[in-house]
C-alpha cells in the first residue's frame, strides 16, 4: 500500500487513481478485504466519490456483509439519486439481504433509467423468481372462511416463561471474539441446513472442526480461528439468504415434480437467468471466449424449448443473440458481430421489443464504427436518436456520430454534433461527458483551421479536467493546446510578414534550410487520413 501518501498535504499527485486502481485490480484477484482497504483510502483522498462507493459496496458483497454493502450504495446515491450504478448496488444489497420486494423496486428504477443495460432486466427476473418461490403465485392461494388461528397462538407463547437459551460463540471468550460471535440459526435443524448448503456442508463442517482443534494461544492459531470464524458467519448468512429465496416447501416442491416428470417452467427461467448472469460477468472482467460459449449453449437450451416454457422467450433470445454479437465485436470478428446483432434487431422489430431495438442500434453502430464503416454507423446511430430517453443517452449518441462525422472528414457537421452533445451533457449535469463533448468541439475546430475558437474550447475542457481530478485527460489537453498555441503563432508570424512585404530571396533560402527536414519514412508516406489525426489529438481524453 502507499502508506506514505497518508497525512501529507503536498502527497504526489495521482494519489487517489492509484488507490482505486489497485482497488479493482485486488477486487479482480478476489482480494476483496485488501480492494477494501484501498476503497477506503481512495475515499479519504476524494470524499464521496460515488464510483468508488459503489465499487466498495460490491466487495462488501461478496463478503457477505449486505448491510455495508447496502449502506455504501445509498450514500452513493446522495448527490445524485438517479445514479445508475448506485441503484444497481442498492438492488443487489437488498436482493442478498432477502428484501426482494423492494430490491425489484430499484431494479426497475434502473431499468427506466437505463433499459438498454441487461442487469437491470436480469435482476427483475430473479427478483420476480425469488418472490413467487417466497410468498408463491395469485393462482396458487385459495382463499377459505376457515379463520387463522396462528396469530392468537403466537400470543400465548410469548406469555409463556421462556427457557433459558444456550449463546453459541466458536471458542475465545475474549473482547476480540465479539467480532467473531456466530448468530445462532433462525429456524431449521441440521437436515435443513445441510439442504440449503448442498456441497458447501462439507466445507462448513470442516470449519467446525478447526475451531475445535485450534489453538488459539498461538498467533497463527490466533488467525487461523480467525479466518475459520469469518467462513462460517458468511455460510450462515448465505443459508439465511437461501432460505429466504427459495423457502424449503418450494424446494420439496419441486423435487416432487420433477419425480412426476413435470418440471416447472421456472426451473428453466432460473437457469437461463443464471447462465445471462454468468454470461454478463465473463464480458465484462474480458473472458469474451467464455462468454461467447456459454452464449452459443443457452441460445441453443433456450431454442429447444417452447415458448410456453419460459417467461419472455422472445426478449430472452433477442437478448443471447445480443450477448454473442458483443462477444464476437471484442473478439474482433466484426462479419459475426453484424450477423447476430441484426438478428437481435429483427426480433425486437418483429415483436416490437423497443428496448431490444434500441440495444440492437446501439450494438450496430458500435460495430460499424469499430470496423471504420462511419457512414452506416451515423445512419444507425441518426436512427436511434429519436429513440433516445435521457439526456445522457442523447449525449453519448451526439458524441459518437460527431466522432464518426470527425473521422469521414466532415469537420463542421462533426462540430455541430459535438455542440448538441455539450449542451446535452449539461442538461445530464454528466462532468465526464462534459470533457468528452467539449474535447469533440475543440478537435473539430482544428480540422477547421479556427486555431482561435479551438484554444478557447480547449481551455474550457481542460478546467473541466483540472475540476474532475483527471490527471490523464489534463495533460493530454495540455499537449493539445500547446500544438494550437503554437499554430497561432506561426500564423501571427506570417500575417505580420505579408504586411511588411514579401522576404528577400536570401531570406527565404535561408527559411528553406531552417525547415525541418522530414525524415525518409515520411517523405514515402502519404499524408495520414483525418481519422488518424484525429486519434492523436484525442489520445487519453475520452
Amino acid at each position: 500500500m502507499y502508506g506514505g501518501d497518508e497525512g501529507s498535504d503536498n502527497g504526489p499527485k495521482g494519489t487517489y487513481e492509484i488507490y482505486r486502481a489497485e482497488g479493482d485490480a485486488l477486487f479482480k484477484q478476489g482480494n476483496y478485504r485488501k480492494a477494501i482497504e484501498s476503497y477506503t483510502l481512495a475515499l479519504e483522498v476524494r470524499e464521496g466519490d460515488r464510483a468508488c462507493l459503489v465499487a466498495r459496496s460490491k466487495c462488501h458483497l461478496q463478503l457477505g456483509d449486505n448491510t455495508t454493502a447496502l449502506d455504501d450504495a445509498e450514500t452513493s446515491l446522495g448527490d445524485d439519486p438517479e445514479y445508475h450504478k448506485g441503484i444497481f448496488a442498492k438492488a443487489e444489497a437488498l436482493y442478498c439481504k432477502g428484501e426482494f420486494e423492494l430490491a425489484l423496486v430499484f431494479y426497475h428504477r434502473g431499468n427506466k433509467l437505463r433499459p438498454e443495460l441487461q442487469e437491470f432486466r436480469l435482476g427483475i427476473q430473479k427478483a420476480r423468481e425469488a418472490i413467487e418461490n417466497s410468498v408463491g403465485t395469485p393462482q396458487a392461494v385459495t382463499l377459505t372462511k376457515d379463520g387463522d388461528l396462528s396469530f392468537f397462538s403466537k400470543q400465548d407463547e410469548k406469555t409463556k416463561p421462556k427457557k433459558p437459551g444456550a449463546s453459541f460463540t466458536y471458542g475465545r471468550a475474549t473482547v476480540q471474539s465479539e467480532q467473531k460471535k456466530r448468530p445462532p440459526p433462525k429456524s431449521g435443524t441440521d437436515k435443513t441446513v445441510k439442504q440449503l448448503l448442498g456441497e458447501l456442508y462439507g466445507d462448513k463442517e470442516f470449519l467446525e472442526k478447526i475451531l475445535k482443534e485450534t489453538d488459539t494461544s498461538s498467533k497463527n492459531g490466533q488467525q487461523i480461528y480467525d479466518l475459520a470464524c469469518d467462513g462460517l458467519h458468511y455460510l450462515d448468512t448465505r443459508t439465511d439468504f437461501w432460505r429466504q429465496q427459495k423457502p424449503m416447501y418450494s424446494r420439496k416442491r419441486e423435487k416432487q415434480e420433477r419425480l412426476r416428470g413435470k418440471q416447472k417452467k421456472g426451473n428453466h427461467e432460473s437457469y437461463v437467468i443464471n447462465q445471462l448472469e454468468r454470461i454478463d460477468r465473463e464480458q465484462v472482467d474480458e473472458h469474451y471466449e467464455d462468454s461467447l460459449k456459454r452464449a452459443q449453449k443457452t441460445l441453443t437450451y433456450v431454442q429447444n424449448l417452447n415458448e410456453k416454457d419460459i417467461s419472455n422467450y422472445k426478449e430472452i433470445t433477442a437478448n443471447l443473440y445480443s450477448c454473442i454479437g458483443n462477444a464476437y465485436l471484442e473478439l474482433g470478428n466484426y462479419k459475426k458481430a453484424l450477423v447476430n446483432h441484426n438478428k437481435d434487431l429483427d426480433i425486437a422489430n418483429e415483436n416490437e421489443l423497443a428496448d431490444a431495438k434500441s440495444r440492437a442500434l446501439d450494438n450496430l453502430g458500435r460495430v460499424h464504427a469499430r470496423s471504420g464503416e462511419f457512414a452506416k454507423a451515423i445512419e444507425v446511430w441518426e436512427d436511434k436518436l429519436p429513440m433516445s430517453k435521457s439526456a445522457l443517452e442523447s449525449t453519448w449518441l451526439y458524441h459518437e456520430i460527431g466522432r464518426c462525422y470527425l473521422e469521414s472528414g466532415r469537420f463542421e457537421v462533426a462540430r455541430g454534433y459535438g455542440e448538441k452533445a455539450l449542451e446535452a451533457a449539461y442538461e445530464a449535469e454528466d462532468e465526464e461527458w462534459k470533457l468528452h463533448a467539449g474535447v469533440l468541439v475543440s478537435q473539430s475546430l482544428v480540422k477547421l483551421k479556427d486555431y482561435k475558437g479551438a484554444a478557447d474550447s480547449f481551455e474550457k475542457t481542460l478546467n473541466l479536467a483540472k475540476s474532475m481530478g483527471d490527471e490523464i485527460a489534463e495533460n493530454a489537453i495540455k499537449s493539445a493546446l500547446s500544438d494550437v498555441n503554437r499554430k497561432i503563432s506561426q500564423s501571427d508570424d506570417q500575417g505580420k510578414e505579408a504586411e511588411s512585404g514579401e522576404p528577400k530571396p536570401a531570406e527565404t533560402e535561408a527559411a528553406k534550410d531552417e525547415e525541418p527536414q522530414a525524415s525518409p519514412a515520411e517523405e514515402k508516406q502519404p499524408t495520414p487520413p483525418p481519422q488518424e489525426e484525429h486519434a492523436e489529438g484525442e489520445e487519453g481524453t475520452s
